[in-house]
This record gives C-alpha cells, sequence and structure tokens, in this order.
C-alpha cells in the first residue's frame, strides 16, 4: 500500500496485479509506504477502512481518494499458478508444482479450498463495507499506459516502471468448460474487471 499525502491519494495492493513494480518506482515519492506484514500490505479495502482512514481522518487528510487495479480473472489466476510453481515452495502445500493449470482453477472453484488453490478473490478484496468508502480510481490491469497516465498526472512526475515479482513461464490453457464454471461462480470478478474498463479516465 502506498499512501500519498499532499495528493491525498492511496493505492491498494491487489496481490497480482503489478503492485511491487509500483511500489519500487512510487516509493520514494511516497510518504507511507506499508511493506510489512504481508497482511497489512497486501490490505484489502476492508482492512484499509480499519486502520488507516480512521488514521488519516484523524490527521485532517480529509476527502482521500482510492486507487485499486484489478486483473482479468484467468490471467489473475495463471499468475497465482505461475508463483506458487516455484522452486521455493517446492514439497509445500501451497505448491502447484504437478498440477495442470485446468486442474488447479478446478480447486480454486471447490467450496473447499485446498491450500495451493486458497488465494483470495479480487471483488472480495475490493468489497466496500456499507457504512466505509470506496474505490474511486479503478483500474484494468491490462491497461498500463491509462495506468501511469494517471499516476503522472496526479503525482506530477514522471514514472521508471520496471518488472518485478516475474513468475516462471507456464502453459496458461484453460478448457471452455473451467473457465464457464469459473465465471459462473467468480461473475462479481468478471464484473468488477469489465468495470474497471468502462470507468472514464480520469481527470
Amino acid at each position: 500500500m502506498l499512501i500519498f499525502w499532499k495528493e491525498r491519494l492511496v493505492i491498494l495492493a491487489v496481490p497480482k496485479t503489478g503492485t511491487s513494480a509500483y511500489a519500487r518506482a512510487l516509493g520514494p515519492r511516497a510518504d507511507i509506504v506499508v511493506r510489512e506484514p504481508p497482511e497489512l500490505k497486501h490490505a484489502p479495502l476492508r482492512r484499509y477502512n480499519r486502520f488507516f482512514h480512521p488514521m488519516l481522518d484523524k490527521m485532517g487528510a480529509g476527502p482521500v481518494d482510492i486507487m485499486a487495479v484489478v486483473r482479468h480473472p484467468v490471467d489473475w489466476l495463471g499468475s497465482w499458478y505461475r508463483y506458487r510453481q516455484r522452486p521455493f515452495l517446492a514439497g509445500k502445500d501451497t505448491s502447484t508444482a504437478g498440477l495442470s493449470f485446468d486442474a488447479f482453477v478446478a480447486d480454486y472453484c471447490r467450496g473447499d479450498q485446498p491450500a495451493h488453490a486458497h488465494v483470495g478473490s479480487q471483488s472480495r478484496f475490493l468489497a466496500p463495507k456499507p457504512d466505509g468508502v470506496t474505490v474511486t480510481h479503478l483500474f484494468q490491469y491490462e491497461d498500463q499506459p491509462r495506468i501511469l497516465s494517471f499516476l503522472v498526472q496526479r503525482l506530477g512526475h514522471a514514472i521508471d516502471l520496471e518488472q518485478e515479482n516475474v513468475s516462471p513461464a507456464a502453459s496458461l490453457t484453460l478448457s471452455q468448460e473451467l473457465e464457464d464454471r469459473l465465471r459462473r461462480k467468480y461473475a462479481a470478478d468478471f464484473d468488477l474487471w469489465e468495470q474497471a474498463g468502462a470507468t472514464p479516465p480520469e481527470r
């Protein structure tokens, strides 16, 4: 999570949406950078509402915009699948080594997800509380030029972005049957991604 006081902007770190690269590029410019623990670095909107929003409000921040990036759900799961194929997870119950992408997505769609498929949901990550703040600037991960344009305009300086935490290559072929099942069970995630693309550029 990155917090810019003067610009009244918070960038939530939705996992697997390139936030590490933005944190590295913008960290020196941010007033607050939350790196650890992961539960706070990747604090979902409800946790921001509980811990960070009251602090900023008490310090007189006033209205604060919240920015988040969401990734196409199939690609997002593909990133998790590839990340959990890394050697350092070998032998652990969170490893996806030896699993096909189809098998991983099938496990993700189960009611009792095994550890390797327990990765959360982008729509749940950004779900607002009834009495809490909401995301005001939502972007698709796939539209990096629009994200960069917004940040450059909002922060007032150029951004040198480099890739971070690149996972090993792996086949991400998904059967139509499983994609249909995923779309039914996680319709809110697909809707959120579509909504991010429909949002007009901020001025």
